[in-house]
């Protein structure tokens, strides 16, 4: 059901990247330019560590982590340029730069199945490696097909074993405190004489999503409204589990679909109007056209189409404008005020 990964000739990469870090002598440092400009400097002689995340959330976790220890770390992510999760793949330069970090966190669904061969070929065997799902354990959730929503046909593949899981845990605050709380342990045991410094700015910024979590809490428990629908991939299950809110949606989070059948349109368009509802729902993007023609399905014609930013596709130029976890998660209560009140 989730989007395949095209196949990549990993001994060839991987060869390559050893060739490089081999010529670079024995200086672990990257020499690539960080993303949103958090490496600073450390003192004169010494050595960087070196953090590489995959995607947006993590990386802005580690910087609330940091705090103002920022500037002894070389902090990357490499999923900047707003490929999102589900069709990334590493190029040389990102291989190495795992190949060589001291920390690496990323995602582990099956949109990193490639993660597995490029820790294999780890330059530095004393790396910490976090894995989101695991780091979660049973709070993760298989992915799930509601009523109406559309499925993906594999041709000529067989069925898959085992459950597909559903990869954005980020979107939940509830597991964002957790991570942020396993994320500074790495971290500490990684730099033990700031380790102090990492475990109270991580309490601090979770009471920060703690707070917040309540403020999504109250909205929700208010409202006599306790279904939200999307026109659109759905990646908020996780939030929409922590709040009691029910969803329709046209694909599941992972989907590769782009086009919705005229059944699964029409199927949406009818729960609006049975539901009553004034918002239709869609991810981030430049084009929202299943949304529109879900509207143009119903009887009144007038629903809001409101974007809710799953942060799949943020780029180093958000980072740079400022953009961050807490601020984004925010606007999402806003634009879910907008369906719920």
């Amino acid at each position: 059901m989730s989007i395949k990964k095209k196949c990549l000739s990993f001994v060839t990469m991987l060869a390559l990247v050893i060739c490089f870090v081999s010529a670079c002598g024995s200086n672990g440092n990257n020499s690539g330019k960080s993303t949103g400009g958090v490496s600073g400097s450390a003192a004169s002689g010494e050595k960087k560590i070196s953090i590489v995340t995959t995607i947006f959330p993590e990386y802005d976790w580690v910087k609330q982590i940091l705090g103002d220890q920022s500037g002894n770390v070389e902090l990357t992510m490499l999923l900047d340029k707003g490929v999102d999760l589900h069709s990334y793949q590493p190029t040389a330069q990102d291989m190495m730069k795992i190949a060589t970090c001291d920390l690496f966190i990323y995602v582990g669904g099956e949109s990193d199945e490639w993660v597995e061969d490029a820790l294999k070929e780890a330059v530095n065997k004393d790396m910490k490696v976090v894995n989101l799902l695991e780091m979660l354990g049973n709070s993760v959730k298989e992915e799930e097909v509601v009523e109406g929503m559309e499925g993906e046909e594999e041709e000529g593949e067989e069925e898959e074993e085992g459950p597909e899981y559903d990869e954005h845990v980020w979107l939940s605050l509830k597991n964002a405190q957790t991570l942020c709380s396993g994320i500074a342990k790495e971290l500490s045991a990684l730099d033990t004489a700031n380790a102090g410094t990492y475990e109270k700015n991580a309490a601090a910024y979770n009471d920060k999503l703690a707070a917040l979590d309540a403020e999504y809490k109250a909205v929700a428990d208010k409202s006599s409204v306790k279904t939200i629908l999307f026109g659109d991939r759905f990646p908020f299950r996780y939030l929409a589990d922590d709040y009691d809110l029910s969803y329709y949606a046209a694909f599941v989070g992972c989907s590769a679909e782009t086009e919705a059948s005229f059944e699964t349109v029409t199927f949406l368009a009818k729960k609006v109007d049975e539901l009553g509802l004034k918002v239709i729902f869609t991810i981030e993007g430049q084009e929202h056209k299943i949304a529109e023609t879900i509207r143009e399905n119903t009887k009144e014609k007038n629903q809001e189409i409101v974007v809710m930013d799953s942060m799949q596709s943020t780029t180093s130029a958000d980072v740079e404008s400022g953009a961050t976890y807490l601020d984004i998660m925010t606007k999402n209560l806003d634009s879910l005020k907008s369906a719920l009140e």
